[in-house]
Parts: structure tokens; C-alpha cells; sequence
């Protein structure tokens, strides 16, 4: 048996990997409702691509996936919490707030999952995304989720989040990181 690399798994279940101009540009944003028929199909390749992931990686903490990471430069992202929460469709998605209060914790990315990094993130989060419909929703996002929700819109913006970092952190091989055994803590 070969050992597969983490980053060549995701490769081969059809994730783009990091260097990829693609994940490095601003998604295009859909007109909707005039695309809803677009948007949608992109919603169901996502997932789908979500489904072939977790056949071979379970996600503890929860996952996301950004239409840039299958390969499509639109600006959706579905995210799917810990604990059979319903799965979140991000449109459009925006950061219309923040807390002041942030938190470190370690995050993956599907697009170079060989590595985890040390991320500060705000502890909340106010997101407007837009319906199907054409109407605009206005969300908030605490703790976990609002990492993860923002994790897929700094995809959407053409950011990993190694850029997140702080300069003097750098990320750590996933077999180091599996060895601290921490989740997300939050007090």
C-alpha cells in the first residue's frame, strides 16, 4: 500500500491545489435571481465535491468548500457545521462585521492539506449573503462557525489563510499537528 499524501488525496477527489491562479483571484459574484439556474448547479457540485471528501476524511470540527477549490471562479461556498447542523450556502457572501475579540486556533485547507496553521479569526462575524432570489440576508456567525464561514469567504476573496497568519508563525506538517490532539476550545 502507498502512502498518499493528504494534499494528493484532495487532488485526486478534484480539490485545486495551492498555486493555482484561481484561488488566488476574486470570485465573481453572481446577478441573481437572473443565474439561479448557474447557482444552483455550482451548489450541487459542491456538494458532491463535499461527499467524495468525507468518504475518505472525517471533519470533526466541521468543513467548507469555495467554488474556487472545484475549479469554478463564482462567489459561493457551502459550509457544514460540526454536529449534523443544516449545511450553510454562502452567495455572495460579505463581511458586513466584526468583533473586536479574536481567538487563535489551528485551521486546514482542502487546496494544501498537508499542513495546519495557527489563524487568528474574529470570535464573530456578520455576513450578508444573497438568496437565491435576489434578496439580501444578514447573518451572524460565533466562535467555530465564524471561522469556518470566514475561512470560505477569504477563498471567495482570493485569500488562504496562510496570509492570516502572523508573520513569525509558519505552518506545521499535519503529523505534528494531529499530535497536540487539541479541537477548538472556546471559553
Amino acid at each position: 500500500m502507498i502512502d498518499v499524501r493528504p494534499s494528493q488525496q484532495m487532488r485526486d477527489l478534484g480539490v485545486v491545489q495551492r498555486g493555482a491562479g484561481i484561488l488566488a483571484e476574486p470570485a465573481r459574484a453572481f446577478d441573481l435571481p437572473a443565474e439561479r439556474d448557474e447557482a444552483e448547479g455550482i451548489i450541487d457540485e459542491l456538494f458532491a465535491a463535499m461527499e467524495r471528501i468525507g468518504q475518505v476524511h472525517p471533519f470533526a470540527k466541521g468543513m467548507g468548500i469555495a467554488a474556487p477549490q472545484i475549479g469554478i471562479g463564482r462567489a459561493v461556498a457551502v459550509v457544514l457545521p460540526a454536529a449534523d447542523a443544516p449545511a450553510i450556502v454562502l452567495l455572495n457572501p460579505k463581511i458586513t462585521d466584526r468583533s473586536d475579540e479574536t481567538d487563535e486556533q489551528y485551521e486546514g485547507c482542502l487546496s494544501f492539506f498537508d499542513v495546519r496553521g495557527h489563524v487568528p479569526r474574529p470570535l464573530e462575524i456578520t455576513v450578508e449573503t444573497t438568496a437565491l432570489t435576489g434578496e439580501a440576508v444578514t447573518t451572524v456567525y460565533e466562535r467555530g462557525l465564524a471561522r469556518l464561514v470566514h475561512h470560505e469567504i477569504d477563498h471567495l476573496d482570493g485569500l488562504l489563510y496562510t496570509a492570516r497568519m502572523r508573520p513569525d508563525v509558519a505552518p506545521i506538517p499535519v503529523e505534528e499537528y494531529r499530535q497536540t490532539g487539541r479541537a477548538w476550545a472556546y471559553e
